[in-house]
């Protein structure tokens, strides 16, 4: 029927002809994905390893380029940047769209919480004291908060493959997202082999009977499987781990204010003692910085939700409550916790400072085992050990998405762009569990000291990738409004608009240099070597990553000869999903409207 006809929009959902308004936000020229198309489903189970069809783009041609457009090619000669085939590849994705909303909510809270939490915060309170660690988690919180409200708008918008790598070459610079996407992968890819071996460790706190290289295989081929089962079986076994650890912090903050209020029958009143004695702040400045870096590298994971975005099956309704959910679970989670630890531990005790890896050094078990508990030591030893199974099994999720989007953004080989029809980055997978393999060197004498230089290549690449989303949230608003758009189109604002973007922006930056400085002047630990030779090595350690983006960076933009994407040539068209949001969003204005003032605030937050 001529006025009941179903058109294809971007946000693969049927849209009656009568429903749409007068308004002119939806364009016919600018549709894209068909509501209808779907990719055939697997007949068989070796049917479901071969390749998926990319999804249709109603917008572009045979080539591959947009219909009503010119490729955008920001150089010219003999090697040049396709942006627009990127833009269209990392839009069109055969990913599988299967995240629930709760799904959503729970992905970063997991990654998020693992050994960062529970293990590097041992270090973090001898080396800066209790007041230096919490102020710290503060600081960075608000950081954090203004980012994910940056991320949440871009990627409600442009659900597209790699989130954040894609963002920096469509609205920063093909080299930026370049070096930003493997920077990023790197680090994730590195940090599989290193939390299976914190796990073969943890399993060592109750007995050392199993060969380490026994669970290594045992932990891998777990996280190998969750992932080959695709994205609803890996959002489902997060769900699983997120409330296992939420259940255990709130457990152990109940704990500890038992104990520190002298429930245990030997216990007594311990107060806030530990925060007078030795002191609250250790080392002064330099305890602050050193714990602020850590703080940071703790609270890695929270974008993932980002990366995750493509593979929401309603990322308008789920990822705003996702993100607002995430950041304040993460932040009262950590501040509280870490809170009741630092009632609990000295910062002086000497079990803060061993093997970084061994969760013998936990500050939460440390706190436990002074109180006299003696069975609960072992139990909060398996909490870390699930979260370590988690991060591990987020670190396959987030490498193997970076590296289809990479080769999508023809960034690397193509054959990493490989989608089987059952949604799964097949090959990027498979490669990401290879290095995984690297885990075996566990009993390999120099493991640490290996894995230490492995990491060294990309381990400031969180904090470039939380700078680099906030930069891309400027641009893009920007060259928003340079294309005459209001921010009403925009489904989904940052609470925090451009000024939060620009002071998160600044506040990574102060964390960098704060990095250099540690590097150079590091606080005296008794496992420091202060030697010459120690004090060079331990100063690579912390700033390699720089020099490494910055080659990263240039190289590519040498071969490429690529240069800043000027704002008249900002793709803000391709893979958008905001059509219908004057459908959506209107009525649910009005309603707001009636809403009382308390519920209106935790929408608002929550």
């Amino acid at each position: 029927m001529p006025g009941n006809r179903v058109m294809p929009t971007l946000d693969v959902e049927a849209v009656e002809m009568k429903q749409l308004s007068n308004t002119g936000r939806l364009n016919i020229e600018e549709l894209g994905w068909d509501a209808s198309a779907k990719g055939p489903e697997p007949t068989d189970w070796m049917d479901g390893f071969r390749r998926a069809k990319r999804r249709p783009n109603k917008t572009v041609d045979d080539s591959g380029y947009h219909a009503a457009r010119q490729p955008v090619m920001l150089a010219q000669g003999d090697r040049y940047y396709d942006i627009s085939a990127a833009n269209i590849k990392t839009a069109t994705t055969a990913l599988a769209r299967k995240l629930k909303g709760r799904h959503m909510q729970m992905i970063s809270f997991g990654a998020a919480i693992g050994a960062g939490l529970f293990i590097a915060t041992g270090t973090s309170l001898y080396k800066g004291g209790p007041a230096n660690l919490v102020l710290s988690f503060i600081v960075l919180g608000t950081v954090q908060y203004f980012t994910v409200q940056s991320l949440c708008e871009l990627c409600v918008l442009f659900p597209v493959t790699g989130s954040f790598s894609a963002f920096a070459t469509r609205f920063i610079d093909p080299s930026w997202g370049f070096a930003i996407g493997w920077n990023y992968f790197m680090l994730w890819l590195f940090v599989l082999p290193l939390e299976l071996i914190a796990g073969a460790l943890a399993v060592s706190y109750w007995s050392d009977a199993i060969p380490k290289t026994i669970l290594v295989t045992v932990f891998l081929v777990f996280i190998f499987a969750i992932n080959m089962c695709g994205i609803k079986a890996y959002g489902e076994a997060e769900f699983i781990f997120s409330i296992i650890k939420i259940t255990a912090i709130v457990g152990f903050i109940l704990l500890g204010i038992v104990i520190n209020i002298g429930g245990p029958p030997e216990g007594g009143y311990i107060g806030g003692y530990y925060w007078q004695n030795p002191r609250p702040f250790n080392n002064g400045f330099k305890g602050f910085c050193t714990v602020l870096v850590t703080t940071a590298f703790a609270f890695g994971g929270t974008e993932l939700v980002g990366l995750a975005a493509t593979e929401a099956d309603n990322p308008y309704k789920s990822l705003p409550k996702a993100f607002k959910q995430v950041f304040w679970r993460i932040t009262i989670f950590y501040v509280g916790s870490t809170f009741v630890m630092t009632l609990l531990v000295s910062s002086d005790d000497p079990r803060l400072v061993g093997n970084s890896n061994h969760s013998s050094i936990s500050a939460f078990i440390i706190a436990i085992e002074t109180a006299g508990v003696t069975i609960l030591p072992g139990v909060m030893n398996g909490i870390i050990l699930i979260a370590i199974v988690s991060v591990g099994n987020s670190a396959v999720f987030s490498s193997s998405r970076t590296l289809l989007s990479l080769a999508e953004q023809s960034h690397a080989p193509q054959i990493f762009a490989y989608v089987d029809r059952r949604g799964r980055p097949l090959m990027a997978i498979l490669f990401v569990i290879s290095i995984g393999c690297l885990a075996f060197l566990v009993d390999v004498k120099l493991h640490q000291t290996i894995f230490n230089w492995l990491l060294a290549t990309s381990s400031l690449g969180l904090i470039f990738t939380w700078a680099s989303i906030c930069l891309c949230h400027i641009r893009f608003r920007a060259a928003w409004a340079y294309k005459g758009r209001s921010l009403d189109q925009i489904p989904i604002l940052s609470h925090s608009g451009v000024i939060g973007s620009w002071f998160a922006m600044v506040a990574y930056i102060l964390v960098l240099a704060s990095q250099v400085y540690i590097a150079i002047s590091p606080i005296q630990t008794p496992t420091l070597d202060t030697s010459t030779s120690g004090k060079v090595q331990t100063f690579f350690l912390r700033v390699m990553a720089i020099p490494i983006l910055l080659v990263l960076y240039v190289g590519h933009k040498i071969y490429f000869h690529t240069q800043v994407v000027p704002l008249d040539k900002i793709d803000v068209e391709t893979g958008r999903r905001s059509f219908r949001s004057h459908i959506i969003a209107e009525p649910g204005k009005d309603e707001k409207r009636n809403w009382p003032f308390w519920k209106r605030v935790y929408n608002l937050l929550c």
